[in-house]
């Protein structure tokens, strides 16, 4: 047998394992005789790490065999982990079968240890949110929020706060407890709040003074709205109509815990400036988009000045 070196050696009383290594924690071969269950175990994770535990959302699964998927799952602790589900389209996985997505639950995976994929060990499903599927107004809001919340969040980049803002918009649009533009209106002003992409949006970002009822504009280059009086020096903006400072307000309040109503007109141009803000800041539009608002063209920004 060929040894790759360096070897790590772990000694026992009563047997050797040994972790045959060719690169930092890449374990090829692990031989272990002669030792109860519980030291096996303890060894095997000290050498190949330990295997998280976490809630998950899928937010993206992909075939990548006949037998297999590529999941791109948003877990609570470590934000978002790419996985390769092996077998996992079979019958009788531990995953109960393929993972859809939007499906919610528990994971237990091994991470990624460079830039490839890690690897799913266990996905217990609590939920595949079946209610919202049965609305296809709801099931594309609930699409667009994950498509959304893989542009925000980049791999390994936890934000416990919009995993459970997603949990929640997908409980709430099962429920059919509120209007689907409501929450996906503020499940798109809290997430890019959560991950400092919007900021104060009651006073002018450029003199901080009041905004007023008309002759408003939105700039993703300055980051927030613009008075009447500052408008006219910047060249990307959008204007805010009525319906879009309304629902701003509404959604502010909300910030602040007061009660506050958010109609479809509102949380429609609300939707419609978020996904301005956001197209504008990544470089892409939503793809989910078209079927979120299928009767507008939302305004598209154009090319970003540079550096």
């Amino acid at each position: 047998m060929r040894l790759y070196r360096p070897a790590v050696r772990l000694q026992h009383p009563n047997w050797t394992a040994i972790a045959i290594v060719n690169r930092p924690w890449t374990v090829h071969n692990l031989l272990v005789a002669g030792l109860p269950g519980a030291e096996r175990a303890a060894i095997f994770a000290g050498v190949m790490g330990e295997r998280p535990r976490d809630r998950a959302i899928c937010l993206r699964a992909v075939d990548f065999s006949e037998t297999s998927q590529v999941l791109h799952l948003l877990t609570r602790e470590a934000g978002v982990v790419h996985l390769l589900a092996k077998g996992s389209k079979r019958p009788k996985s531990k995953t109960g079968g393929r993972i859809d997505l939007l499906a919610e639950g528990e994971v237990v995976y091994i991470p990624s240890r460079g830039e490839g994929l890690g690897t799913l060990v266990e996905f217990s499903e609590r939920s595949g949110h079946a209610a919202l599927r049965r609305r296809l107004a709801d099931l594309n809001a609930a699409l667009y929020m994950a498509e959304t919340t893989a542009m925000l969040l980049a791999e390994g980049d936890p934000h416990a706060n919009v995993f459970d803002l997603l949990s929640a918009a997908l409980h709430r649009l099962d429920r059919g407890e509120a209007p689907t533009r409501a929450v996906l209106a503020y499940f798109q002003w809290r997430a890019m709040r959560y991950v400092g992409l919007l900021g104060t949006m009651d006073r002018c970002v450029a003199c901080g003074g009041p905004l007023g009822a008309a002759g408003v504009y939105f700039s993703s280059r300055e980051g927030g709205p613009l008075c009447r009086n500052c408008e006219s020096a910047r060249t990307e903006k959008i204007p805010l109509p009525r319906p879009a400072l309304a629902g701003i307000a509404a959604l502010a309040a909300m910030d602040r815990r007061e009660q506050a109503a958010l109609d479809e007109t509102a949380a429609a141009a609300v939707i419609d400036l978020l996904a301005y803000h956001l197209t504008y800041l990544l470089g892409r539009s939503p793809r989910m988009l078209r079927y979120v608002r299928p009767d507008t063209r939302p305004p598209t920004p154009g090319p970003r000045p540079p550096r």
